[in-house]
């Protein structure tokens, strides 16, 4: 690196700032044991631009018994603001994937938004106040196994009946990559939604696999992909599953191809070990903070037990 700076330096007028310390509202902090990521100074201006700096914390960033839709609470007579917190929340997803199934269901109603999901963005600012220096955080160490986890959650939105998959990547402990999002299509079981949630896992697994190969990082297949829904499972290492099947696009079926490849082995998972869960659906605090806790999500600020 030293000698790449210095043929840079040959060539161009530059600064070594050294390693980087802020960059873009992210903080970088390092130590022996890992580099850890968050938005603290970004998140503390936030809430003091919404006025939410001394509000009571909530300890979920949305509440599992509300189902939001459409049509539930009073439109609002400006909308602007609604979509300028939610625009501020998403970019926060870069070092918070605890709240991406939130921030991800609040977008869908930026069209028309109600009091029902303003409170509900409230909801999430609450969360961020008693969460302020959580970030990522990724260990020092030269593990680079390839593992996923792919969910979904059947009929979540009460609009579209369409099911809200998502993924977490991890190279080693360390997690790189992660998606909630609200399917195209409706699936008519839930075998046939957490099916579609692998194969998008599956494609996000190969591009990592391809990714490690151009920054010659050895990788060893197969990468392992973990679900919590056996019958997938089955439609996956079982070509004569037809009554399952036979409302799946073909693009569903890449899963299969990369087993029968021997890149990809899939394997199951207990549902209330499924790290995650958390972006598929709202879950009560004490699950919700167990899983992201083995996502890597923690809190460099906070202080230590005694």
């Amino acid at each position: 690196m030293a000698q790449f700076t210095a043929e840079l330096k040959s060539y161009f007028k530059l600064r070594d700032l050294g390693a980087a310390k802020y960059f873009l509202g992210i903080e970088i902090a390092r130590s022996e044991k890992g580099i850890s990521i968050c938005q603290r100074k970004y998140i503390l201006e936030l809430l003091s631009t919404t006025g939410f700096l001394g509000s009571k914390p909530s300890s979920i960033p949305l509440d599992p018994s509300v189902k939001l839709n459409k049509e539930d609470g009073v439109p609002l007579t400006d909308s602007t603001s609604y979509r300028k917190l939610v625009g501020k929340l998403m970019y926060l997803q870069i070092t918070r994937p605890d709240i991406a199934y939130a921030v991800n269901t609040l977008c869908q109603f930026s069209h028309a938004p109600t009091s029902v999901h303003l409170n509900a963005v409230h909801k999430v600012l609450r969360y961020l106040k008693g969460t302020v220096g959580q970030g990522l955080f990724y260990p020092a160490d030269d593990k680079f196994d390839l593992r996923g986890y792919t969910d979904s959650d059947f009929g979540s939105c009460t609009d579209s009946r369409r099911c809200v998959a998502a993924y977490c990547m991890f190279i080693g402990d360390s997690l790189v990559s992660w998606k909630s999002k609200k399917q195209d299509t409706v699936s008519m079981s839930t075998a046939e939604a957490e099916f579609r949630a692998m194969s998008q896992g599956t494609k996000e697994m190969i591009w990592l696999s391809r990714l490690l190969d151009d920054f010659k990082v050895p990788f060893i297949p197969p990468a392992y992909l973990y679900s919590d829904n056996t019958a997938a499972l089955h439609i996956v290492n079982n070509s004569v599953f037809h009554e399952r099947t036979k409302f799946v696009e073909l693009d569903c079926y890449k899963t299969r191809e990369a087993v029968e490849s021997g890149f990809l082995r899939t394997m199951f998972v207990e549902t209330g070990e499924q790290v995650v869960d958390p972006l598929a659906k709202a879950i009560y605090p004490a699950q919700f903070h167990k899983l992201i806790g083995k996502m890597g999500v923690c809190n460099i600020f906070a202080p230590l037990p005694s």
